[in-house]
């Protein structure tokens, strides 16, 4: 047994010897000191001895095991320490080497827009409104003087959503006008901002995701005049002091009278270009009176109050500040084209 132990210490030391990575020296661990190893399979043998045998043998075989256990550690420590160096040669820096710049980006100039005219109102009195973009008929167009087979549904042809009752992605930011005038009484000055949905075509002037913002002022004796005031000073502080505007007559089912708001052409200051197309104007949103059977429907009785509304479309707004003429730019993420703003 004595001889046989010190084999099994000299065949395990030299094959350790030869291994060249951990895999292989797991392997030759187990060989030797695993469940079927060589060693563990004398000890197992260690019970057939004699009384006088046992405590030589016994002690033999703890320090032949002692002793592998510690050749192999040793040589684990040595393959570790090897790795970690080989990985450090190879994941080596270069401090001296230039180091990478980070670009930084800019807002977007739909969200300067937005942000702009945002503070615009708030500076007015005008409070932000914000709703659901899956939105209930009623509040898209019923709500809002359009009825079922109006044809001002059919020019907002927009995505229907199927389960009970009738939903849609909204095609306009008007239904919160509605809801909030449901849910407060007079005074109101609320501002609408976000985003729409038509099934339109993508061409240089239509997307079927767009953003509009909407707004509305219901109180006691609000005019025609208040509307064009408001409006004239939107116009001045979002465009410039030098800015005019003017009204035409128009027609829209929840506003009455209804007219459209035109201000003189950013790129030519009102003289005509190509831009405007020699007319010195460009057309900037919609607005008028609230009709009073919208007020009706909400609850608020027209003979004592009366209020305006209007909407802009925010691409359009935008492509005029900074004379775009592709509403697809603001889309595309093109870095080299947002860099200019």
């Amino acid at each position: 047994m004595k001889d046989r132990l010190l084999e099994v210490k000299a065949r395990a030391l030299e094959s350790f010897g030869k291994v060249k990575d951990l895999k292989e020296l797991d392997e030759a661990r187990v060989r030797v000191l695993g469940k079927k190893g060589e060693l563990t399979a004398l000890m197992k043998g260690m019970g057939k001895l004699s009384k006088e045998e046992r405590p030589a043998i016994g002690q033999l075989a703890n320090e032949v095991r002692t002793a592998i256990e510690q050749d192999l550690e040793k040589r684990r420590t040595q393959f570790e320490e090897q790795a970690v160096a080989a990985k450090l040669k190879k994941e080596k820096i270069d401090v001296t080497m230039p180091g990478k710049k980070s670009s930084l980006g800019h807002i977007h100039p739909m969200n300067t827009v937005i942000e702009d005219i945002k503070n615009i109102f708030i500076g007015m009195g005008y409070e932000i409104a914000e709703g659901p973009e899956i939105e209930d008929a009623y509040y898209n167009f019923t709500a809002l003087n359009i009825p079922k087979g109006h044809t001002a549904r059919d020019e907002q042809d927009t995505f229907y959503v199927e389960g009970e009752g009738e939903f849609l992605l909204r095609t306009q930011t008007s239904p919160m006008q509605i809801r909030v005038m449901e849910q407060r009484k007079p005074p109101i000055r609320i501002i609408a901002p976000g985003r729409v949905y038509r099934s339109d075509d993508v061409d240089a002037t239509h997307s079927p995701i767009f953003h509009q913002l909407e707004g509305l002022v219901v109180d006691k004796g609000i005019t025609m005049g208040d509307l064009k005031g408001a409006l004239e000073v939107f116009a001045k502080q979002l465009f410039g002091e030098d800015t005019k505007v003017r009204f035409r007559p128009h027609h829209f089912p929840f506003t009455e009278p209804s007219a459209e708001m035109d201000a003189t052409c950013f790129a030519c200051g009102g003289k005509g270009c190509r831009v405007c197309k020699d007319s010195g104007w460009i057309e900037m949103l919609g607005c008028g009176m609230v009709h009073p059977k919208v007020l009706e429907r909400c609850g608020i009785d027209p003979k004592v109050y009366s209020g305006f509304a209007f909407g802009m479309g925010l691409e359009r707004v935008t492509m005029q500040r900074y004379g775009i003429n592709d509403l697809r730019l603001l889309f595309e993420n093109d870095v080299k084209f947002l860099k200019q703003f």
